[in-house]
């Protein structure tokens, strides 16, 4: 991958700005999301990486990306995702350390998709697919290829992982630039709005999860990858600028869930818990019929776990993100359901998944616009 490929172009005071990341194959969530923002012409689109990958769409989400790209502003940022695919295409020195083992496992990738459409999906001789592959879609490829690292303008910069500072971005490794974990804990601070992807907003907070976009004034960074498709109740999030000079952010998301409306007031919680990717080891104390009471390892905290979010990972007991926040709800709130149980409801309100124990109405089938 080599060095960083950084873009300049000059956007047009007056259009809008919408920054979209980790769309990871969701066409359904993006074209509701393109929908409910009422995407035109006139407005600037940067999608900040990972467009592809890990959701079952991703064929089609490119081809309908390509297509987009001719006729309307489309800026593609290469995610660490997005470079996966591309790195096939180009060399074959990820063949063993990583694509023998990864496309077997994987049938929905861009690449097993891009097979079997062309009708040679194999994995046992990676070099003969690679040649089919880029005999069969050149455009794809092309396209791939031309997507850039970094986009700058004068008052922002949009990257999918990050970068240490504004300096020399040229001579920074691409690689590291596209997947660079845990960013805001590097402790960055820029003079510019820069907006990342990559690393699931919920990670940063050990007490509430959220899937809304993180802003941290101070630094001038905003993290928007609202783990679309890698969790329950992720989110793809639409961050928005009227003009490229402004600062007035605003935002939106589609979670494709069913909503309802909240019939009781509920306090918050004043000290919850939110039990994240990399440290959910649990104890089992209880097996309940919906959820089990749980004492997660690290905090030494004792919460009820829904049971579909168990599993047994490499070291014993795991779960999905799990929270035992309650959500500060008032009468006629519209909360987002993401489960229903017998003990309450797993909500979202504004992208803060919590728990609600009151009454809802009638839970709506389909997801507002």
């Amino acid at each position: 991958m080599d060095k960083a490929i950084v873009i300049r172009p000059v956007f047009e005071p007056g259009r809008r700005i919408i920054a979209v990341s980790d769309i990871h194959g969701n066409l359904p969530f993006f074209l509701a999301l393109m929908d409910k923002i009422s995407l035109t012409p006139e407005d600037i689109l940067v999608l900040n990486g990972d467009l592809l990958e890990k959701g079952r769409d991703s064929l089609p989400l490119l081809r309908r990306l390509m297509a987009l790209s001719a006729t309307h502003t489309l800026y593609p940022i290469c995610g660490n995702c997005d470079g996966l695919v591309l790195r096939f295409f180009e060399t074959d020195e990820l063949d063993s350390r990583f694509f023998s083992s990864y496309l077997p496992r994987h049938p929905e990738s861009t690449l097993r998709q891009l097979a079997r459409e062309g009708g040679f999906d194999q994995v046992d001789d990676l070099p003969k697919l690679r040649r089919d592959l880029r005999a069969a879609f050149p455009e794809e490829w092309a396209w791939l290829r031309a997507m850039p690292t970094i986009l700058e303008t004068e008052h922002l910069l949009f990257v999918h992982g990050g970068v240490p500072s504004l300096e020399g971005m040229e001579k920074l490794d691409r690689w590291h630039c596209m997947k660079n974990d845990n960013f805001l804990g590097q402790g960055h601070s820029f003079d510019k709005w820069v907006i990342v992807g990559h690393w699931p907003v919920t990670l940063y907070n050990p007490r509430i999860p959220s899937s809304a976009p993180l802003f941290t004034p101070d630094r001038k960074i905003i993290s928007i990858d609202g783990a679309c498709v890698l969790k329950v109740d992720g989110q793809l999030n639409a961050l928005m600028l009227p003009s490229e000079e402004s600062e007035d952010f605003y935002w939106t998301a589609w979670d494709g869930l069913p909503t309802a409306t909240a019939l009781d007031p509920q306090q918050p919680s004043e000290d919850p818990v939110n039990i994240r990717w990399g440290r959910s080891a649990l104890e089992l104390l209880e097996a309940g019929e919906e959820l089990s009471l749980c004492r997660h390892r690290e905090t030494g905290r004792e919460l009820y776990i829904l049971n579909e979010y168990l599993r047994q990972g490499r070291h014993g007991l795991e779960c999905e993100d799990s929270t035992d926040y309650r959500l500060p709800v008032a009468p006629g709130d519209l909360l987002t359901v993401v489960r229903k149980t017998r003990r309450g409801f797993l909500c979202k309100k504004e992208g803060v998944t919590g728990w609600y124990y009151g009454r809802l109405s009638d839970i709506m089938k389909e997801k507002q616009t």
